[in-house]
C-alpha cells in the first residue's frame, strides 16, 4: 500500500509528506494517502511540478545522444554484478565519489553493496553537461549532474530490461528491476552480471522514463562513502602515490620573488647527490624560469635541489610588501571605483546614525594536505599524465601546447586528490604544465621512463595562488529603527579572473564579479558599491567559496552591528529584513535557531551567542555559534548550523562538509591565518607559520537540513562564509568591540 510504502522512505521525504497531510487530511474511511492525493497535494505545494526536472518522469531528450548523454561511458556492469560508475569530476573530499554513484545507482536499480566508483578522464564524454567544459568547482557536481546521472542509470536500466525481454521473449513492459535483477511476472529473473553483455548491444533509448521520487531507495538515505574504508585506513591512492615501472621523480627550484629569473646555475654539488640523474632549467609559470632535479626518489631529489647554488634576477619584477600594499589599498578605498550597484547617497547626509568601517582581509594559502604533483608519461603516440585536477580539459590542451602535441593525443587520468580548493583549478595549468616542461626536458636529456614533479609544501606555500587580499571600506546611514537609507561600500582587491580564458564572463564593467559576489544580498539596501583591481605581482586564485569568504563577513558583521545598535535583536531583525522574499535564508536561518536553543536557554557566564546567514552557489548556511574568551583569545564552545541545499542525496556527505568549511573557517579567524610577504617574498613556509585549524579546536557542531523536494544543490563551499562572521558578531558581544580584521585581533 501506499500508505505502507511512506516507511521506506528517507525521513526528509516522510517529514515533507508528513506535512503535507497535516494540511490536507484524508476523508475517514478513504484510504490513507492514496496515490491521487499526494500528487495533487504535491503539485499544489510546489513541491512536484510536472515539467520540473526533478520530478519529470521522461526525459526531454529529442536530438542525437551526447557523449555525456552514453551509459557505455559511465556503467559497466561484471558478470559477478558488480556496478562500477565513472565519475565525472575530481574527488578530493567533497564526498562526488559517493553520491553520482548513488544517483544514478537510483535509477538503475542496483545492488547499492555491490556497486563501485572510479575518476574519469579528459575524454568529452566527462565534461560537465551544462557548462561543456571539464571541471570540478562552483559547487556544481551535483547540481549540474543530478538530471545527467538519473539519466544514464535509467537509460542503462532501459537496455537491461530490453535484453532480457528479448532472451524471454517477452514485452518490456511487464518486466520490473530490484537491486540488481530484471524480474519477469511470473517470478523469473536474470541478474544484471547476466544480461551485462547483451545489454550493451542494445540501442540508447534517447528518452527515459525516471522514477517518481516516492520510489527513492537511496538518494536521501545516510550512506558511508565508498572511499570511506580506503582513506581511514591509509590505503587511498593518491596522486602522489602513482609508481609506475621506470618512473623518477622531480623537484623544482623555484625563485624567491613571483616572475623572476634565473642569473646564474651551479649544479656541481647537486648532481653528486646519490640517486640524482639529471639537473635541468626549465621554463615557470609567470614567466619565470627554474631548476629540475631529477632523481630515483623524492629525498634524493630534495637533497639534489638543496646543494644546488643559484642566484636570482630579480630586477625587472615588482617585489610586494604586505605593509606598503595595505598602505596603498587604503588610499584607493577612499576613491570610488567601478560601479557595480548604484544608489542614491544623498541620505547619507542626515541619517541619525552612521557607521563607518574599514576591514582588511590577508592574502591566503590554499594549503591542501597533498601538495600538488603531476606524472607525466611520454610515448611515440602522446602522452598520458596521472594527476589530481579540477579541469582535466582544459590541462590536457595546455600539457598538448607544451609537449607539441594534438589535443587528442593526450590523456589525462583523474586521480583523488588530499585536498585543493581552488588550487587544482588555474587557468594557466601552471603545475601541470610545469610538469610537462620537466617531463620533456628529461626525454631530451636522454632520460626515459615517466616523471612524477611534486611540490613541497613549503613550494605549495611560498610558490603558488593565492585568495587576494582585500580592503572594504563601508559608510552607512540609518535612523533609529535600524532601517539602513543610504550604504557606500568600495572593494580593493586584485581580479581573479583577469587575464585568463574566464575574464570575458567574469568581468563586467571593470568589476570581476567573484570579488562582488555576496554583496547587498539578500537583504533590501540601498547600495552604492565600487571596486578597485589594482595589478599586483602576486598571484591569484578563487579560494574555497571565492568572493563570499571576505563579502560574507562584512555583510553579516555590519548587518549585525547595525541591530545592535539599534537595540534590536539579530535574529528578528534579520527575519525582519528578508519579509517574504527570502524563504531559503528564513528558513535555514529558524532551523539553526531552534535546535541551538537561542533566545530560550541560558548560556555559561562568559558565553555569547553569535548569528550569521549567507547564501553562496545556490545553498543557505545559517550558523548559530556560542563563543567566549580565554586568556586573551577567542574560543568557539559550539556550533549549530541550519542548511537549505534543496534535496540531500546523502546526509552524511552534506553534514561532513558542513564541519569540515566550519572548521576552515574558524581556521581563518585564528592568529597565524595570513600570507604576508616582504621584498617580493612570501614570509611563510609552512604549517609551523601558517596557520590552519587544528582538529584540537574543533568545536561542538550539530548540522541540521531543511527538508526541501527542489532540484539540489552545492555543498562543497557555502558552509564557510558565514562561520567567521558568526564568531565574530559573539565577540563583539562580549568584548564591545567589532571585528575588523581576520585574522582577529583582539588587542
Amino acid at each position: 500500500m501506499w500508505h505502507d510504502a511512506l516507511h521506506e522512505l528517507p525521513p526528509a521525504l516522510r517529514h515533507l509528506l508528513a506535512r503535507q497531510a497535516e494540511a490536507a487530511p484524508v476523508a475517514e474511511g478513504s484510504a490513507a494517502w492514496p496515490r491521487r492525493s499526494f500528487l495533487k497535494m504535491a503539485v499544489a505545494s510546489g513541491f512536484a511540478l510536472g515539467a520540473y526536472p526533478l520530478l519529470a518522469q521522461t526525459s526531454s531528450e529529442a536530438a542525437p545522444l551526447k557523449p555525456t548523454q552514453q551509459p557505455s561511458a559511465f556503467v559497466r556492469i561484471d558478470s559477478d554484478g558488480t556496478v562500477t560508475v565513472t565519475v565525472n569530476r575530481l574527488e578530493f573530499g567533497q564526498g562526488v565519489h559517493t553520491a553520482l554513484p548513488m544517483i544514478l545507482a537510483e535509477e538503475l536499480d542496483a545492488d547499492w553493496s555491490r556497486v563501485r566508483s572510479q575518476l574519469g578522464s579528459n575524454d568529452p564524454a566527462y565534461a560537465d553537461p551544462l557548462w561543456g567544459m571539464h571541471l570540478t568547482g562552483g559547487s556544481t557536481s551535483i547540481k549540474h549532474s543530478f538530471m545527467q546521472y538519473r539519466e544514464l542509470g535509467a537509460r542503462a536500466r532501459a537496455m537491461l530490461v530490453a535484453a532480457a525481454a528479448a532472451r524471454w521473449r517477452l514485452d518490456p513492459a511487464g518486466l520490473r528491476t530490484q537491486a540488481g535483477f530484471v524480474i519477469a511476472a511470473d517470478g523469473r529473473r536474470l541478474s544484471y552480471g547476466e544480461l551485462a553483455q547483451e545489454a550493451m548491444a542494445q540501442p540508447v533509448p534517447p528518452q527515459v522514463r525516471l522514477k517518481d521520487p516516492a520510489q527513492f531507495r537511496l538518494i536521501g538515505r545516510p550512506t558511508t562513502r565508498l572511499d570511506a574504508r580506503a582513506k581511514s585506513s591509509g590505503q587511498q591512492v593518491f596522486g602522489i602515490d602513482v609508481r609506475l615501472p621506470g618512473q623518477w621523480t622531480a623537484l623544482i627550484a623555484r625563485p624567491p620573488v613571483f616572475g623572476a629569473k634565473l642569473r646564474t646555475v651551479d649544479d656541481a654539488a647537486a648532481r653528486a647527490v646519490k640517486g640524482v640523474k639529471a639537473v635541468l632549467c626549465v621554463p615557470l609559470d609567470r614567466g619565470a624560469e627554474g631548476v629540475a632535479v631529477i632523481a630515483d626518489g623524492y629525498w634524493p631529489a630534495k637533497q639534489g635541489r638543496e646543494a644546488l647554488k643559484l642566484t636570482w634576477d630579480t630586477e625587472a619584477v615588482e617585489k610586494v610588501d604586505s605593509q606598503r600594499l595595505l598602505a596603498q589599498y587604503r588610499e584607493l578605498a577612499t576613491q570610488p571605483g567601478a560601479r557595480h550597484f548604484d544608489a542614491d547617497m544623498t541620505p547619507l547626509a542626515s541619517a541619525p546614525h552612521v557607521l563607518e568601517a574599514e576591514f582588511v582581509f590577508p592574502y591566503l594559502a590554499h594549503a591542501p594536505m597533498e601538495p600538488l604533483n603531476c606524472t607525466v608519461a611520454l610515448t611515440s603516440a602522446g602522452a598520458t599524465l596521472w594527476v589530481g585536477t579540477q579541469m582535466p580539459g582544459l590541462d590536457g590542451a595546455a600539457a598538448a601546447r607544451v609537449l607539441g602535441l594534438k589535443p587528442e593525443q593526450v590523456e589525462v587520468r583523474v586521480q583523488q586528490a588530499g585536498g585543493g580548493f581552488g588550487r587544482r583549478a588555474v587557468a594557466s595549468s601552471d603545475y601541470v604544465v610545469e610538469a610537462c616542461a620537466v617531463a620533456r626536458a628529461a626525454r631530451q636529456a636522454g632520460l626515459e621512463g615517466p616523471v612524477r614533479t611534486v611540490w613541497s609544501r613549503e613550494d605549495d606555500i611560498r610558490g603558488g595562488y593565492y585568495r587576494p587580499m582585500h580592503v572594504h571600506r563601508a559608510r552607512i546611514g540609518f535612523d533609529d529603527r535600524g532601517r539602513v537609507l543610504a550604504w557606500d561600500h568600495v572593494i580593493v582587491g586584485q581580479s581573479i579572473t583577469a587575464g585568463t580564458i574566464f575574464e570575458q564572463g567574469m568581468i563586467k564593467n571593470g568589476v570581476d564579479q567573484t570579488a562582488v559576489e555576496g554583496m547587498r544580498e539578500p537583504y533590501p539596501l540601498p547600495m552604492r558599491l565600487t571596486v578597485h583591481h589594482p595589478k599586483v605581482n602576486v598571484p591569484v586564485l578563487w579560494w574555497r567559496s571565492v568572493g563570499s569568504t571576505h563579502t560574507a563577513f562584512v555583510m553579516e558583521t555590519l548587518i549585525d552591528e547595525i541591530a545592535r545598535t539599534t537595540g534590536q535583536d539579530p535574529v528578528a531583525y534579520r527575519m525582519a529584513m528578508f519579509g517574504d522574499r527570502h524563504p531559503r535564508h528564513r528558513a535555514a536561518l529558524q532551523l539553526a535557531v531552534d535546535r541551538s536553543g537561542y533566545g530560550r536557554r541560558a548560556l555559561p557566564a562568559g558565553r555569547a551567542w553569535g548569528v550569521a546567514v549567507h547564501e553562496s552557489f545556490d545553498s543557505v548556511v545559517a550558523y548559530v555559534v556560542e563563543a567566549s574568551v580565554k586568556d586573551g583569545q577567542p574560543v568557539l564552545h559550539k556550533v549549530t548550523a541550519g542548511v537549505h541545499c534543496n534535496l540531500v542525496i546523502n546526509p552524511r556527505t552534506v553534514e561532513a562538509q558542513v564541519q569540515g568549511a566550519a572548521l576552515m573557517g574558524l581556521g581563518l579567524c585564528l592568529p597565524g591565518a595570513a600570507i604576508t610577504l616582504k621584498d617580493g617574498q612570501v614570509e611563510q613556509s609552512n604549517f609551523g607559520d601558517y596557520r590552519v585549524a587544528r582538529i584540537t579546536e574543533m568545536p561542538e557542531i550539530e548540522v541540521h537540513t531543511v527538508p526541501s523536494m527542489e532540484p539540489p544543490t552545492g555543498m562543497g563551499e557555502p558552509g564557510l562564509p558565514p562561520l567567521a562572521p558568526a564568531f565574530a558578531n559573539a565577540l563583539a558581544r562580549l568584548t564591545g568591540k567589532p571585528m575588523r580584521r581576520m585574522p582577529f585581533d583582539l588587542g
